[in-house]
């Protein structure tokens, strides 16, 4: 009977409670195309990716030879990689009411093609790209990297 109302009250608390959002589960954007070889790489787990999976904070992305993929953020911001590439997800926000607006990637090695979005237009100084030799600010709306 006890056992009964500890279930009727965790039921009854999931009912009356906001569901959680896409952003507060770490959704940040998506993989919108794929050619050739590319893995999402996560803390648990490496898949082949595909177009319209969902990006997570945390995320990385490695292209393989003759390979890329574009990816589309919540604020807009399109990020191309190029044949062996890697870039991984450091950090990402865009809470533009609660002036919650930041993106950080550390590109690893290969090629980037950068068009910013809505926190480029709304605070530049928020968005970092690090690679191994220097760290980016972006000021500007388009540009590309090459790491070898």
């Amino acid at each position: 009977m006890q056992t009964f109302f500890l279930s009727l009250i965790l039921i009854s608390g999931l009912l009356f409670f906001p569901s959680i959002d896409a952003r507060a589960l770490g959704t940040i954007g998506i993989i919108k195309s794929v050619s050739g070889e590319v893995h999402l790489i996560n803390a648990t787990s490496t898949i082949k990716a595909l177009a319209n999976m969902k990006l997570n904070q945390g995320d990385s992305i490695r292209t393989g030879p003759n390979s890329n993929v574009g990816l589309i953020f919540d604020d807009d911001t399109v990020v191309s990689l190029g044949s062996n590439s890697e870039m991984s997800i450091t950090e990402f926000l865009f809470h533009p009411a609660a002036q919650e607006l930041s993106f950080v990637a550390t590109l690893i090695t290969g090629t980037f093609s950068f068009i910013s979005g809505q926190i480029a237009k709304l605070a530049p100084d928020k968005i970092t790209l690090e690679t191994p030799d220097a760290t980016l600010g972006v000021r500007g709306t388009k540009f590309l990297v090459k790491i070898d």
